[in-house]
């Protein structure tokens, strides 16, 4: 009998687990390490910012749902991975052991890197649905008293979508309130143009998001880097291609929202051979760590370098298409070592994005993520935010249901019927 554990529980380590637990069987035991025993829909979070969304409406009880599918929960969390030991020590004081361990951590969000940044300094946070709740508190008093907002993505991000959709998501809850007219909005971004999202752009992304942002009077500095948040303004500086600095801004702000830089997790940083400087996880075309080929990887824990270089440092995004696909890479190769033969799945790394604006939105396809590609295509329209909320209403019965179906945003979208993303075929085994 093996053990497998898969330490996380969020995206990908959920449905890892699932599709572990449907594949191996009885014959073979599944466990699961995670920080509590409460899954977040963390793709929602931007309308939890806003108030659309509540934690509860977001929220599944796992303790109920692994119970119900023979896996093990161990809340407690990881202290630290003790890979030549095969083992984890868990935060109470215990340990468990694996045969085969898959890694699927959120990141540790690096906010202590800049002077006043983070929920703990001036600015908000989307990244954890309880920093949304804290900025759904920040958003009312914006409207009760408005002024100037700053939003996006700081230097050495990966994760830029959801800074757009909350932009956007904030425009609609402003107009709504009657109040926009007094929010000057600026977005600063490290990328080095509007839509590269850590991907060199997808289709049009730069001329769909560049209008969305004039037709909505957003200003944005690209290339930036934010080196301190006081109360009242955020200190940028934009760099120039050599690296020096071209202009020193002082953006005044009484609200400001920025995506982090992401490190892994301090259970894992500083393992030789395990993860890489930053504490991501090395692994291979099979999702396998080179050094310690009993562990995988899915999600934001993997290494993925750069799309290319740029100004400022940008990281690359792992959507939600990219982890599942990884994910049943994962799970495939190690069903194959546990009959003693060679993983052979390769996880597509294709993205699909649904970027939601409140009452509209854009989605891209990019496949594969990382160019030279053989699909490279975006649009936008009211259909984005319909598509994003049945795959809201789609993800969350999946995890509460237990059920492992993947490709769960293509499916979204085909049960909306949308014809445009019909013509486009997603390859899922490739």
């Amino acid at each position: 009998m093996a053990h497998v554990v898969v330490l996380g529980a969020g995206l990908g380590g959920t449905i890892a687990a699932y599709e572990l637990r449907d594949k191996l069987g009885a014959d073979h035991s599944v466990s699961v390490v995670s920080n509590g025993n409460r899954f977040h829909f963390v793709p929602s979070n931007p309308w939890v910012g806003v108030g659309w969304r509540d934690k509860a409406a977001i929220e599944v009880d796992l303790d109920a749902v692994f119970a119900k599918r023979h896996i093990a929960l161990h809340p407690q969390g990881a202290q630290r991975l003790h890979p030549k030991e095969r083992r984890i020590e868990l935060r109470d004081g215990g340990s468990i052991s694996y045969d085969y361990l898959v890694i699927a951590t959120g990141p540790e969000l690096a906010f202590d890197e800049i002077d006043g940044f983070g929920p703990s300094g001036h600015t908000q946070s989307i990244c954890h649905v309880d920093h949304a709740l804290e900025t759904k508190k920040a958003v009312d008093a914006l409207i009760a008293n408005p002024g100037p907002v700053v939003i996006g993505a700081v230097q050495g991000a990966s994760c830029f979508g959801p800074a757009y959709e909350f932009a956007f998501i904030l425009d609609k809850a402003l107009r709504d309130a009657k109040v926009r007219d007094r929010v000057p909005m600026t977005f600063v971004t490290s990328e080095p143009y509007i839509g590269h999202l850590g991907l060199d752009g997808v289709g049009d992304t730069r001329g769909l998001l560049e209008g969305e942002m004039r037709q909505h009077h957003i200003k944005w500095i690209c290339n930036a880097r934010l080196d301190k948040v006081e109360k009242d303004k955020a200190l940028v500086s934009e760099i120039a291609e050599d690296g020096s600095i071209l202009k020193a801004h002082e953006v005044p702000q009484v609200f400001t929202m920025m995506l982090p830089a992401f490190r892994g997790i301090e259970a894992l940083r500083g393992i030789e051979g395990l993860t890489n400087p930053r504490g991501f996880v090395l692994a291979d075309t099979y999702q396998r760590n080179p050094a310690f080929p009993e562990v995988f990887s899915v999600g934001v824990c993997v290494a993925i370098p750069p799309v290319g270089k740029t100004p400022v440092p940008v990281g690359v995004p792992k959507t939600g298409f990219m982890i599942e696909s990884m994910v049943t890479a994962t799970v495939h190769n190690i069903d194959r070592l546990i009959h003693n033969q060679q993983p052979d799945a390769i996880a597509s790394w294709n993205a699909v994005c649904l970027a939601d604006f409140g009452d509209s939105g854009i989605a891209f396809v990019a496949q594969p993520q990382i160019p030279p590609r053989n699909v490279n295509w975006s649009s936008s329209g009211k259909w984005v935010h319909l598509a994003k909320i049945a795959f809201e209403k789609y993800f969350l019965h999946k995890v509460r249901s237990g059920k492992s179906e993947p490709f769960y945003e293509r499916l979204a979208m085909q049960a909306l019927g949308i014809e445009k993303l019909k013509e486009i075929k997603l390859d899922t085994e490739e």
